[in-house]
């Protein structure tokens, strides 16, 4: 086995095992190190997102989705069903089933493409004019290889609370949540974020009454107003009990189940109990023991690593992607930026407009955005036009008894350049990709509103929502 490499990557997630493609189809002899296993003890690829995050929380989201409809919403269908139950153990092996393929997809195009995967825990050892050293620990064998160029893309992990014991049975975080053997009757969740929302929607249409206890007293702060609003309102509805500006004072596990001491908005003392409790606080990025300072590089204060707008370090030759570095921590930017350092390296010139980056949250109905919010537009002093237009009127949708939500656009007063498209809805996560394209090639309202969409189609309602930023929609 070689011990010299064009590339190390250190971390096969989708930002590493990305990278590592497209520098080994650029011709670079490629190294990738991971050592993430399975519950059986079985070293996979593809990190947090394929093994548990992007991939398995889909999965589960999937069906129960399919769970809920059957139990509530076929019967406006005309189709009749009755006594429906979920298998929980047969849904998590199919959530399991899902993940092995994926992974070993993986390896099939490590193998295709001639990467070698080092099995192990990377950590910088030095470096001289051959390049830099990496350790590669694992297994009960240890070993330095040298590369030239190194990426490192060593992701995140959840962020645990002080005092907050997660053990992933009664108390977990997103990799616990995603392997209940059973249905909570009562869950609580600390956190609405994304995690947060899209868990708690798998468990509550499966039969859980969730409580979610969120700090903030914005709901969905990062999205425009108007979506944060209608999801809030639609949510409620399902039965999300959704409680802002909490303060966790205090929580206590027992075999049985959890309780929480809480102060409200106001101040009040609450107890919350508790059969089971996700912990989704956010995320912080994996640098520790990579033996950063061996190569004169450090993390910041909040264990980050700094980086230019081409993923470059403050040491040559090393760059960062992904989720150790700035900006949001979704799987498709740290792809995007895997494809660029690679080639960069090779020499070859690569942008990323981080504007362009989608944002997805796949409850029910999904949220999707690109581009900036009206309130960010107006925070600037920007001079904007909106268009907005509900599913409720877009035949297809009313077809799919998908008529929530809508999709507003937000163009410049004067230019009518598109700044933000923002959807609530059935497939949004879809439908989004069509406005990513056009903010991408700086197209206007007025160019989304003159393209023929098939009809019937989801798709419809943004033509109609751009063609309704100069009040010119069709069918408003």
């Amino acid at each position: 086995m070689p011990k010299e490499y064009d590339i190390a990557v250190i971390g096969a997630g989708p930002g590493g095992y990305i990278a590592a493609i497209r520098a080994a189809q650029l011709g670079k002899t490629v190294a990738c190190i991971e050592k993430w296993k399975n519950p059986a003890g079985a070293l996979k690829l593809g990190g947090t997102c394929l093994n548990v995050g992007c991939i398995p929380s889909k999965a589960l989201l999937a069906s129960s989705e399919e769970f809920e409809s059957a139990s509530h919403h076929l019967a406006e269908h005309g189709v009749s069903v009755s006594d429906v139950k979920i298998d929980v153990a047969k849904m998590l092996a199919r959530k399991d089933g899902i993940v092995e393929k994926m992974t070993r997809g993986i390896e099939y195009l490590f193998k295709k493409n001639k990467i070698t995967w080092l099995k192990g825990h990377g950590k910088f050892v030095g470096k001289n004019d051959a390049g830099v050293q990496i350790e590669v620990s694992g297994e009960g064998e240890t070993e330095v290889v040298t590369a030239k160029n190194v990426i490192i893309a060593t992701g995140s992990r959840a962020r645990h609370l002080p005092n907050v014991p997660v053990d992933n049975k009664i108390i977990a975080d997103n990799e616990g949540a995603l392997a209940f053997d059973s249905v909570p009757k009562r869950l609580a969740i600390i956190g609405a974020g994304v995690i947060g929302l899209e868990l708690g929607s798998v468990w509550r249409r499966l039969g859980a009454e969730v409580t979610v206890l969120e700090a903030s007293p914005q709901f969905l702060g990062a999205a425009d107003d108007s979506l944060a609003k209608e999801a809030a309102k639609l949510f409620k509805k399902q039965g999300l009990d959704i409680h802002l500006s909490v303060k966790i004072n205090e929580v206590k596990a027992t075999g049985e189940g959890v309780t929480l001491a809480y102060a409200d908005k106001d101040g009040n003392a609450k107890t919350l109990e508790a059969d089971r409790m996700i912990v989704s606080a956010g995320r912080v990025p994996n640098t520790d023991n990579l033996g950063l300072g061996a190569i004169g590089l450090k993390a910041n204060e909040r264990g980050f690593i700094d980086v230019d707008d081409r993923c470059r370090t403050s040491v040559p030759n090393v760059y960062a992607i992904g989720d150790v570095v700035r900006g949001p921590m979704l799987a498709h930017k740290a792809e995007e930026e895997g494809v660029l350092v690679a080639e960069l390296i090779n020499e070859q010139e690569s942008h990323i407009d981080y504007n362009c980056i989608p944002s997805v949250i796949y409850t029910d109905p999904e949220i999707a955005w690109v581009g900036k919010t009206e309130q960010q537009l107006k925070a600037e002093g920007r001079e904007i036009k909106t268009g907005q237009f509900p599913f409720m009127a877009n035949g297809r949708a009313l077809g799919m008894a998908k008529s929530e939500g809508f999709v507003k656009m937000i163009a410049d007063a004067k230019t009518d350049e598109l700044l933000g498209v923002h959807i609530i809805s059935a497939n949004a996560s879809d439908l989004i990709a069509e406005a990513v394209v056009a903010i991408e090639f700086k197209a206007t309202s007025e160019d989304i509103g003159r393209i023929c969409h098939p009809h019937p189609s989801l798709s419809e309602v943004i033509k109609e929502a751009a063609l309704d930023v100069k009040k010119g929609a069709l069918n408003k």
